[in-house]
């Protein structure tokens, strides 16, 4: 199938994370395209959601890995309001960039790869779960591409077509105050104001904060209290957390483990923790990048190295010091919204410039 073809067919196959059936539907998608280019196909069933879907092609040698994710932010049905569809040198469509244009890149540049000659073993493993935090998919990642030369986790590419050589660690905590109820009015003093101490705690949690160190600390949604004649007895905060440095992480969850009411009579719980580590532009990743680039030179591309404070899977392999590069995908924007879309020209770009990466590593 060509890419476009392949492309379209995943976008309009929608695959939101909690639907089961529709994510299956993509890795069904994957198996088979996998298989007629002579792929063994392995695919890993998981009850929460969709199964995991892994791809191998023989060879010698040790593998190079390829990280894809089949599941997207948007719900059954967007495909109505938000179709696909190519206009003015551009693809748009629900999950488009994110990553469905990085499956068909993947897959093309696999089968381009072949056609050349390659004989390196090339394994995909596309999961099912990276929107929702990686949870039943990151062993899998971290052991795979331990076993790998170099892996290559397929997010889009930042806007200028730079890989992402760096990327924020992310993590997060809930907060849950309790208080005691009161009416507002004829027993005010008897209550124990749960908003009011969470109050105090929004602020200290807040100052956590350290642009210098670009560490964001953001309490990003609060739920408490019944009506407003009755002194709210319970609040609960969600709070995200990215930092570049593990040591920053560090001063974070001591403080947020540290924090104490400030209001007699009430109480306070604090749980969450560290979803992803930071991917830093270390050792490893300079000179993994600058390998990258030689070989892209060689074809005629020029790669540029960027960040983002957001995290991926790539955020899974970094620490284990192997060699990781991110940001393979298609070049577009509005990544999670209904303005998603890549520059048509990426596609065979980024097939190119994988295929070479396969081949010549």
């Amino acid at each position: 199938m060509d890419t476009k073809s392949l492309l379209k067919l995943l976008v309009e196959t929608e695959s939101p994370s909690y639907q089961k059936a529709a994510v299956d539907r993509i890795g069904a998608i994957v198996a088979d395209e996998s298989r007629r280019t002579g792929a063994i196909v392995e695919v890993v069933s998981n009850k929460e959601t969709g199964d995991h879907v892994i791809a191998r092609w023989g060879g010698d040698g040790k593998p190079i890995l390829l990280v894809c994710h089949m599941d997207t932010v948007f719900p059954l049905g967007t495909i109505g309001n938000f179709p696909y569809r190519e206009e003015e040198g551009k693809i748009m469509g629900p999950g488009v960039s994110d990553m469905k244009a990085s499956i068909a890149i993947s897959l093309c540049a696999i089968e381009d790869a072949l056609k050349d000659g390659m004989t390196r073993p090339i394994t995909l493993l596309c999961t099912s779960d990276e929107e929702i935090g990686s949870i039943t998919s990151r062993e899998l990642i971290i052991n795979m591409a331990g076993e790998s030369e170099l892996t290559l986790v397929m997010e889009p590419a930042l806007v200028d077509g730079s890989l992402k050589t760096w990327r924020k660690g992310v993590g997060g905590f809930t907060v849950k105050v309790k208080g005691r109820a009161a009416h507002s009015g004829g027993e005010h003093e008897k209550g124990r104001n749960a908003i009011e101490e969470m109050a105090h705690q929004v602020i200290a949690i807040q100052k956590l904060t350290d642009y210098a160190e670009k560490s964001t600390v953001n309490v990003g949604v609060i739920k408490g209290g019944t009506v407003s004649n009755v002194v709210p007895e319970e609040v609960e905060i969600e709070v995200d957390v990215r930092v570049l440095r593990v040591e920053e992480w560090d001063r974070i969850e001591s403080a947020m483990k540290s924090l104490k009411p400030v209001l007699d009579g009430t109480s306070m719980e604090v749980t969450g923790g560290l979803n992803r580590p930071p991917m830093p532009f270390d050792d490893v990743m300079q000179a993994t990048f600058r390998k990258a680039q030689v070989i892209a030179g060689e074809i005629g591309i020029e790669l540029k190295a960027g960040g983002t404070g957001g995290a991926s899977d790539a955020n899974l392999v970094a620490p284990l010091g192997i060699p990781v590069l991110d940001g393979l995908g298609a070049i577009g924007e509005g990544y999670h919204s209904e303005r998603e879309y890549i520059f048509t020209g990426s596609l065979a770009q980024r097939i190119k410039l994988v295929s070479a990466l396969m081949k010549n590593w």
